[in-house]
């Protein structure tokens, strides 16, 4: 069933967006409620872009889709835009359904393919190691412990062979040019792509109409400065043209590109403001957690999500010479103004 246009298509059904693409909205077990998935007319058939987490209930609304949406016409190829289980969790089963290639970037790829071979103790003892980092207590290292870790849980094994992407790459999508425009930070090379006949802008999770998205210290990544990548993307965003149509991952298509663009860059710059005016000397990555957020978030997997965000804006602040860090004896990140003990 296709959808009456701007309304948000119930799990199952489509909504056409512009002529030959439609947004699918798979449902998700916690915020945000959904992921926005697209098919884009290709030929006798529809590349998709990004497929929902790798579980029954969403095969389940894929498989309605096909039967009652697409008239026959084959998925042609899958285009994950980044590692996520939200993003590429589906992906091995609708190439294996449809025999269709797999599209994405050359790290996301890895990333995911990686995280599926790994040992889960090992990527365990990674995530804790990160998570003493940034200062949380022995109680949520003893839930984070007792979960365990919910990528396998979410994610079907992807293809064994792909078509990598990369930035300035142009698809040839049913007669249209779509460029690929990676914008890393939220992932490590995520893949947006850009119609620039007609002004529109699959954004993924780089550019999102109402919420910033999660921007975090990795645990394979400790010292890396992810939200100075994700910074610098934004920037080279605004270069698109005002007038750009975007799709993003979650929430509703919007216009306004660099209205939204300046509003995440303030956002971050107030942030960092609060952490490097309100920071005492020695604070860890959860004492900031307030500072940054305006409000304790003190259980269960959003409070590892804080903390990787915490960490994140701390360590740009250091990375910036704005503030001071220090590996305490303790094994956790110190931060500090600058010229005081930390």
């Amino acid at each position: 069933m296709i959808a009456p246009p701007a309304t948000r298509p119930a799990p199952g059904e489509v909504a056409e967006v512009a002529p030959g693409l439609l947004r699918a909205c798979m449902p998700l077990p916690g915020p945000p409620s959904h992921v926005n998935c697209w098919l884009i007319a290709d030929g006798a058939g529809w590349l998709l872009v990004d497929t929902g987490r790798g579980d029954a209930a969403t095969r389940g609304w894929w498989e309605r889709i096909f039967a009652e949406v697409l008239g026959g016409r084959p998925v042609t190829r899958v285009l994950v835009t980044h590692f996520h289980p939200d993003h590429v969790g589906l992906a091995g089963w609708v190439c294996a359904t449809w025999q269709a290639p797999l599209l994405m970037p050359r790290s996301e790829w890895q990333r995911t393919r990686l995280l599926l071979a790994e040992d889960d103790a090992v990527l365990l003892q990674g995530l804790l190691a990160l998570l003493r980092r940034a200062g949380a207590s022995d109680a949520h290292l003893a839930w984070v412990a007792a979960e365990g870790l919910m990528y396998r849980r979410s994610v079907l094994p992807p293809p064994a062979t792909y078509r990598p992407i990369a930035e300035g790459d142009v698809l040839r999508i049913g007669g249209r040019d779509w460029q690929v425009r990676i914008g890393a930070g939220h992932a490590p090379e995520m893949a947006c792509l850009h119609d620039a006949a007609r002004g529109i802008l699959i954004s993924a999770d780089h550019i999102l109409p109402r919420i910033s998205p999660h921007v975090g210290i990795q645990p394979n990544e400790p010292e890396h400065d992810p939200l100075g990548v994700f910074l610098r993307d934004l920037a080279r965003f605004a270069l698109l043209p005002q007038g750009t149509h975007v799709l993003p991952s979650h929430g509703e298509p919007f216009d306004g590109l660099h209205a939204r663009i300046r509003a995440l860059q303030d956002h971050h710059a107030a942030a960092l403001h609060r952490l490097e005016d309100g920071l005492a000397p020695g604070w860890t990555a959860a004492e900031a957690i307030p500072l940054l957020f305006g409000r304790r978030i003190e259980t269960g997997r959003q409070h590892s999500f804080a903390l990787a965000e915490a960490l994140a804006h701390l360590r740009h602040l250091a990375a910036t010479g704005r503030i001071a860090c220090a590996l305490a004896a303790d094994g956790s990140w110190r931060f500090g103004p600058l010229g005081g003990a930390v």
